[in-house]
């Protein structure tokens, strides 16, 4: 037997932000996140914090806010006040480098829609090739520097044809 037994898929993406205020608007009016529950400020005086989270010890988590984003995973996020600073976010070439992609529907309406939010636009949507062939993808940042990507194939990717085993769609999560 391989792999954690009983894995169902992701649940949820947990996310540090600045400003929760900012973060919300972002995620509710621009890519439509529902707000689901808030938890309050947890703080630990022994090693808890560092312990159960990697962070420094005396780090406190203001706040938490759950939102469901669709059929895909649910986010929570994190405001912190910590009293080693806080780092930007890390580049995609950076160690823990990562981007949160969001499949569309429909590439250009999706990214007029941004466009009318002022969402800063990293390059042009770029058509995948090889086995990704049927794919359009566009990068993204949110106000806080993290980065989102757009992407649609919605007559799917050459590599469906032949594959045995496909990726998971959003579209169509049954499948």
């Amino acid at each position: 037997m391989t792999g954690i037994p009983g894995l169902r898929g992701s649940d949820h993406l947990g996310i540090t932000v600045p400003d929760l205020e900012e973060a919300e608007r972002f995620l509710v009016d621009v890519l439509g996140a529902v707000p689901v529950y808030t938890l309050g400020a947890k703080r630990a005086d022994d090693d808890w914090m560092s312990r159960q989270l990697g962070v420094h010890p005396r780090a406190v988590i203001t706040e938490i806010r759950f939102y469901r984003l669709g059929n895909g995973t649910n986010l929570e996020v994190f405001a912190y006040a910590t009293p080693d600073g806080q780092s930007p976010p890390p580049r995609n070439s950076d160690i823990g480098g990562h981007h949160l992609a969001l499949y569309v529907d429909d590439m250009d309406a999706a990214i007029a829609h941004l466009r009318a939010y002022d969402v800063e636009i990293m390059g042009d949507p770029i058509a995948s090739a090889g086995a990704a062939a049927g794919q359009r993808w566009l990068y993204f940042r949110a106000p806080w520097g993290m980065q989102f990507e757009l992407v649609s194939y919605p007559d799917g990717k050459a590599y469906e044809a032949d594959s045995p085993v496909i990726l998971w769609h959003p579209a169509r999560p049954a499948e």
